[in-house]
């Protein structure tokens, strides 16, 4: 149920935010965490069933999920199975309040350098793709992340980067032309990403830039269709005070 829920999530939700909590030594915490309590609005208590006021709260680790599909996994290139053991980490947790219209959704995980963050989407996909294996379904999500643009982190105490780059311009151009009927729903969703420092932040590179009041803490909102047609748009530099 929870993998179906997980698709369903992708397809209907209009926020999505990645949330990086950064130690001084590099190390810290992620998670892409979105509010879909808008498909609760629309009749999303169908999908968990009829019961009257139910409540969920549940966890389940990607590591788990893996050995559930491990025969078809070890079928896989010996690539596809390495990308999905280095998400082994990651963990699902799900709230969902059917009487207060709630719904709630976190992939999280802890990091030991900013060399090992991923793309959050690309995990979501992994998820997607083993819920979808042998069924022939294809949702969302496996139309909006193609694997051709790479996402990397780095820190150096005094400057922190997020950097995409596009592999392949003509791949690009053909992803973008072939969203179809699905770009105007992608129109309405916003990527936002939210990362704490153990500093304070001198500036950054990055428009619309919000700070909290100890200015450790800043909050970009993209359009998600930056994420799919312009991603190079959505790299950026933080700076940090030297105090």
């Amino acid at each position: 149920m929870f993998l179906v829920l997980c698709v369903s999530v992708i397809a209907t939700s209009c926020n999505f935010t990645e949330n990086i909590n950064l130690n001084s030594d590099g190390s810290g915490k992620i998670s892409f965490d979105v509010d879909a309590s808008a498909i609760m609005e629309m009749g999303g208590e169908e999908m968990i069933g009829k019961g009257k006021s139910e409540v969920i709260d549940s966890t389940f680790t990607f590591k788990e999920l893996l050995a559930q599909k491990k025969d078809s996994i070890a079928k896989l290139p010996a690539a596809e199975q390495a990308k999905l053991k280095k998400m082994e980490n990651f963990a699902v947790n799900m709230k969902i309040n059917e009487s207060e219209k709630t719904f709630f959704f976190s992939l999280f995980s802890d990091f030991k350098s900013t060399m090992d963050l991923v793309d959050m989407m690309t995990v979501m996909k992994s998820i997607d793709e083993l819920k979808s294996k042998g069924k022939g379904s294809q949702s969302p999500i496996s139309k909006m992340e193609d694997g051709n643009t790479e996402l990397k982190f780095s820190f150096n105490g005094k400057k922190f980067s997020r950097t995409v780059k596009v592999k392949d311009a003509v791949l690009q151009k053909q992803i973008v032309d072939s969203l179809g009927s699905i770009r105007p729903m992608l129109a309405a969703f916003n990527y936002t990403v939210k990362y704490h420092f153990p500093k304070k932040i001198k500036s950054v590179s990055a428009k619309n830039a919000l700070f909290s009041e100890d200015r450790k803490t800043v909050t970009i909102q993209f359009p998600f269709l930056d994420y799919v047609e312009k991603p190079e748009s959505m790299s950026f530099d933080v700076f940090l005070e030297n105090k």
